[in-house]
C-alpha cells in the first residue's frame, strides 16, 4: 500500500504527469503558451479569440478552448465549463495545438509516378480515385478509425454501403475496441457503456483490468487522486502485468500471467456463489444465465450469443476456479482474489471496474469482457452512481464514428446490423435506395482486409484498392510484413491515403490527399461515456489540403458524372444531395464546400438513425451550445433537450418502463434480461519455449499518442520521448549481460526489431516478461506481433506473443544513449 497516493491532489497529479515528461515548461508559438493554461479565456480585452473543442487525441474526451490569432492557433487552455476535464489537461493535451505546425504536413496531392511522387492536382486526383473505384466496385475498400469526426464516418459508410453496394469499410476500432462491443453485445444486446464518468466520482473501489489508467487516460485517474487528497477512501487495485505508475498510486497490485484476468474473474464469480455476494433480487429479476453452444464444424466457432443455462449449471461451471487454482492459473495470490471478491460482496460499496486495450487486444476479448460484466451483474454492482463496468477508449471517436456511425463491416449507422433483414430495410428508407441495395454479407475485417490486399490477386487477394483516412495501419497491423508490406511487390493493387503527415502508410501509396486537421475543418466527435462533441472550423489547412469529408463527397459525384448510378438514390438523386432555399449548393467544389454547414447536414441525415435502437441524439445546434450530450438525449414537453447518464436504470434513462426498476430493452434473450455469461480459462495461442522464452506486450506511452504521427512532431513531447525502447526486469537483464541503453534484438516467428534496453524505468515489467511502445515509425513492433484474433470481434491480441533477446554484439552506453527514464 502506498501511503502518499493519499496525499497528491487532482491537479498535482496532472501536473507531475507533465512535468515527469519533460514536457511541463510552456512552449513558445507565435508569441504564446501552447503548453500550459497560462492565460485566462474569459480575461476582458485579451486579443485572443477563444472556442471550445474537444482534444484531438484520446477516447477521454476533454474539452479545450483553442485561442486563435492571426489565423493561427496560439494557445491552449483546459475548458474549465466541461464536466469530462473541468479545466484540466494531460501532458498532449496542453500541446494539442502545435501538432497542427509541424514542419512537413502534406500540402498538395501526389501520385506515384515511376517510382517518385509527383504533385498532381485536385482534380486528377479526385479523377484517380472515381475511376480505380468505378473500374471495380467490388475491390474497393474505405479503412478508417476513431479519429474520423461523426460527419465523415458517416459519409464514408453511406459512400460504400449505399453507393457501391458492398459492405467494404472497416476502422482500425477493429484493433482497439471491438472486443468490447462483442462484450456489450453479448450482455446487453446494444453496444456501449451503460454507465458514464460521474461513476468515478462515487465508487469506493476502482479495478484496474490490465488498465494503466495513470498514464493512458491520465486526466480521468486524477479524479480517483483528487477524491483521496479530499479525504475520502477510494480503495485501487492494479490487476496487470507489468508495474505502471498506475501501481505507484495503487492500495493492492496483482501482477497476473498473460490470459490470468479470465481465470480471475471466474474465480470472483466462483466466490460470489459460495460466499453468499449475489444479489439475488436483482440476477432474478433483471438476468439470464448463458454459456456458448456447440461449435457447428472444426474451423466456425460457436454462436457468440449462445444457449440458455440455469444458475446451477453456472454455479458448477466456475466450481473449479477456487481461489487456488486461480492462483496457479494467474499468479495473483489466492488472498488477493479473496480480497476482490470480498469486496463485491459488500452491498455497502460501489465498485468500479476499468478496462482498456489490455482486455479488447486479446484472443479471447469478447470473453473477458462478458466475464466482468457478469460479476457486476451478479453481485448487483450494476446501474447505481459509482456502481459500474468502464470500458474506456484509446481514439477520440472511436465509440462516436465507429460504432454508433457504424462504419465496420457488418454495421449500419446507429448500431444497425447489415446481417438483419430489418436493419437493412431501415438503411434503405432512410437513404431512399431500392430493396436490396444494401448488401446482406458483411465486409472484410480489418485484418482480413489486408491480408487480402497483400496478396496477389490470382491467389485469392481480391481486394486490389484501399483507401485510408486518418489511421496509420503500416505501423499499426499486427505482423506487419504479412500484412501491410507486401504490398509493395504487387503492381496491381492501389493504395490511397489521406492524412496530414508523412506516415508509415504513405510509404507505399500511390496516391497521397492532403487533409484537414482538427480545427482547420467542422467536426463532431463522441468520447467513451456517449458524450456527443461539436466544434468549428476556426483557422484555415495549409497548402491545399482539404477535408476528408469532402475528399469522399467529391469522388461520389465524379463516380455520378462518370456515369455509375450507383451514387444516386431510387429517385436519381444523387446521394450526397444539398440544397438550400430550393437550389442545389456544389459540395463537391473546393470553393463551395463551406456555403452550407456540410457537417450539419450530414449529422441530422444521420441522427434518424440513432432512434432505433434508443441512442437517440439532439438536433445538431443543441452541440453548438452544450459541451457535448451524453444519449440517449431525449426532448422534453417544454422543448428542451435532456441528456441521459445511467442507461437501464429507471432513475435516469427514459426508455426504462415505470416500476422496473432496470430494463435491458434489447436484450439478447427478448425478455429484458441482461446476460450473465460463464466462458472458460483457456490458454493463448502462443506461449513462450525454448526458442522463445519471453512474452511480449505492446502498448502506448504518456507523451505520446498511437502511432505519434502527431505527437512526434511537437518538439517537446518527442524531446521528452524521442524513440521506442525495450523495458526488461532487472534479473532478465543481468542474465543478458546488458544494462540501460544497451541494444538487444526482440525476435519472434514473424519478425524481428533492434531496441535500447531500459530497466527499472517507469514500466518493469516481470522476470521473462518484455514491454515495447509502439509510437515509433522507426521501430515498429508490428513487425513481431502475432495476428491471432478474437473469434467473435475478429480484434487481434497485441498483448501477448512468444519472442527472444538477444544482446547485440556491439552497443553504446547507457550515457550515450540516454534511455527514456521514469
Amino acid at each position: 500500500m502506498l501511503t502518499t497516493s493519499q496525499t497528491v491532489d487532482r491537479r498535482t497529479f496532472v501536473k507531475r504527469s507533465a512535468m515527469a515528461a519533460a514536457t511541463a515548461a510552456a512552449a513558445a508559438h507565435a508569441g504564446r503558451s501552447l503548453a500550459l493554461p497560462l492565460l485566462d479565456p474569459n480575461q476582458s480585452g485579451a486579443s485572443l479569440s477563444w472556442h471550445k473543442a474537444p482534444c484531438r487525441f484520446c477516447g477521454t474526451g476533454c474539452h479545450v478552448m483553442v485561442g486563435t490569432e492571426n489565423g493561427k492557433v496560439v494557445a491552449i487552455q483546459g475548458d474549465q465549463k466541461a464536466d469530462v476535464n473541468k479545466g484540466l489537461l494531460c501532458v498532449k493535451g496542453y500541446h494539442v495545438g502545435l501538432a497542427l505546425y509541424g514542419k512537413d504536413r502534406l500540402k498538395t496531392p501526389l501520385l506515384r509516378k515511376g517510382g517518385a511522387m509527383v504533385p498532381i492536382g485536385w482534380d486528377e486526383a479526385i479523377d484517380i480515385v472515381a475511376k480505380r473505384i468505378q473500374a471495380n466496385p467490388a475491390g474497393f475498400s474505405f479503412y478508417g478509425s476513431g479519429q474520423w469526426t461523426i460527419p465523415e464516418g458517416y459519409a464514408a459508410n453511406k459512400f460504400v454501403k449505399a453507393g457501391l453496394g458492398t459492405n467494404m469499410i472497416d476502422a482500425n476500432p477493429r484493433l482497439c475496441m471491438a472486443s468490447a462491443v462483442t462484450g456489450f453485445l453479448s450482455t446487453f444486446g446494444v453496444d456501449e457503456p451503460p454507465g458514464v464518468y460521474d461513476d468515478i466520482d462515487a465508487c469506493d473501489v476502482a479495478i484496474m483490468w490490465g488498465n494503466n489508467m495513470a498514464e493512458m487516460h491520465p486526466v480521468l485517474f486524477s479524479r480517483l487522486v483528487d477524491r483521496r487528497a479530499q479525504g475520502e477512501k477510494v480503495t485501487i487495485i492494479d490487476l496487470t502485468t507489468r508495474r505502471t505508475r498506475t501501481s505507484e498510486l495503487a492500495d493492492h497490485v496483482y501482477l497476473f500471467k498473460p490470459h490470468g484476468d479470465l481465470a480471475i474473474a471466474n474465480g470472483i464469480a466462483h466466490l460470489l456463489v459460495k460466499e453468499g455476494g449475489i444479489d439475488r433480487e436483482f440476477v432474478e429479476r433483471h438476468c439470464n444465465f448463458r454459456q456458448l453452444g456447440p461449435k457447428p464444424d472444426e474451423k466456425t466457432p460457436p454462436d457468440m450469443l449462445g444457449v440458455p443455462m440455469s444458475f446451477e449449471e453456472f454455479a458448477k461451471a466456475v466450481e473449479p476456479y477456487t481461489p487456488e487454482r486461480v492462483e496457479e492459473l494467474s499468479g495473483v495470490p489466492a488472498a488477493g482474489i479473496r480480497l476482490m471478491g470480498e469486496l463485491f460482496r459488500r452491498r455497502d460499496l460501489r465498485v468500479n471496474s476499468f478496462w482498456c486495450m489490455g482486455f479488447n487486444q486479446h484472443t479471447r476479448g469478447t470473453a473477458i469482457n462478458c466475464i466482468v460484466h457478469g460479476i457486476h451483474l451478479l453481485s448487483g454492482h450494476f446501474g447505481k452512481p459509482g456502481d459500474a463496468a468502464t470500458s474506456l477508449t484509446g481514439q477520440p471517436s472511436a465509440c462516436g464514428t465507429a460504432r454508433e456511425v457504424g462504419t465496420l463491416c457488418h454495421l449500419l449507422p446507429g448500431g444497425l446490423a447489415v446481417a438483419n433483414p430489418e436493419h437493412r430495410k431501415h438503411a434503405e428508407e432512410h437513404w431512399n435506395l431500392a430493396e436490396g441495395r444494401i448488401a446482406a454479407k458483411p465486409g472484410y475485417h480489418a485484418v482480413e482486409l489486408f491480408k487480402r490486399f497483400n496478396t496477389p490477386t490470382a491467389e485469392g487477394g481480391d481486394v486490389t484498392t484501399v483507401w485510408v483516412q486518418v489511421t496509420n495501419p503500416g505501423q499499426t497491423m499486427p505482423n506487419l510484413e504479412r500484412n501491410f508490406l507486401r504490398k509493395k511487390d504487387l503492381a496491381d493493387k492501389f493504395l490511397i491515403v489521406s492524412d496530414v503527415y508523412p506516415t508509415a502508410t504513405i510509404e507505399l501509396a500511390d496516391l497521397i490527399l492532403p487533409s484537414a486537421m482538427w480545427v482547420e475543418k467542422n467536426g463532431m466527435y463522441g468520447n467513451s461515456e456517449r458524450r456527443t462533441q461539436q466544434w468549428f472550423k476556426l483557422v484555415e489547412p495549409p497548402g491545399e489540403a482539404r477535408d476528408d469529408a469532402w475528399q469522399t463527397i467529391a469522388v461520389s459525384h465524379r463516380m455520378v458524372e462518370l456515369g455509375f448510378d450507383g451514387m444516386k438514390d431510387k429517385s436519381g438523386r444523387w446521394l450526397f444531395h444539398t440544397e438550400r432555399d430550393g437550389k442545389e449548393i456544389p459540395i463537391w467544389q473546393w470553393e463551395h464546400y463551406y456555403d452550407i454547414n456540410v457537417d450539419e447536414r450530414l449529422f441530422d441525415e444521420y441522427r434518424l438513425f440513432s432512434r432505433h435502437k434508443h441512442k437517440d441524439l439532439a438536433p445538431y445546434q443543441e452541440y453548438v451550445r452544450a459541451r457535448g450530450l451524453r444519449w440517449p438525449v431525449t426532448q422534453q414537453s417544454d422543448g428542451s433537450w435532456r441528456e441521459t447518464r445511467w442507461r437501464f436504470s429507471e432513475f435516469d434513462d427514459p426508455y426504462v418502463g415505470k416500476g422496473k426498476g432496470f430494463q435491458f430493452y434489447h436484450s439478447v434473450t427478448k425478455d429484458d434480461r441482461a446476460l450473465i455469461w460463464f466462458r472458460p480459462w483457456e490458454a493463448p495461442p502462443e506461449v513462450p519455449d525454448a526458442e522463445f522464452p519471453f512474452w511480449l506486450c505492446t502498448g502506448r506511452v504518456l507523451e505520446h499518442w498511437h502511432t505519434g504521427t502527431m505527437t512526434r512532431r511537437i518538439p517537446q513531447l518527442h524531446r521528452a520521448m524521442p524513440a521506442a525502447y525495450v523495458e526488461l526486469h532487472r534479473d532478465d537483464a543481468d542474465r543478458l549481460g546488458v544494462r540501460s541503453g544497451d541494444d538487444v534484438t526482440v525476435r519472434s516467428r514473424r519478425g524481428s526489431l533492434d531496441l535500447p534496453v531500459v530497466v527499472g524505468g517507469r514500466g518493469n515489467p516481470k522476470p521473462g516478461e518484455v514491454f515495447v511502445p509502439f509510437f515509433d515509425e522507426g521501430k515498429r513492433i508490428n513487425l513481431v506481433t502475432l495476428d491471432a484474433y478474437d473469434p467473435y470481434s475478429k480484434q487481434p491480441d497485441y498483448k501477448k506473443c512468444a519472442v527472444s533477446v538477444t544482446r547485440k554484439a556491439a552497443t553504446l552506453s547507457a550515457c550515450a544513449r540516454r534511455p527514456p527514464r521514469g
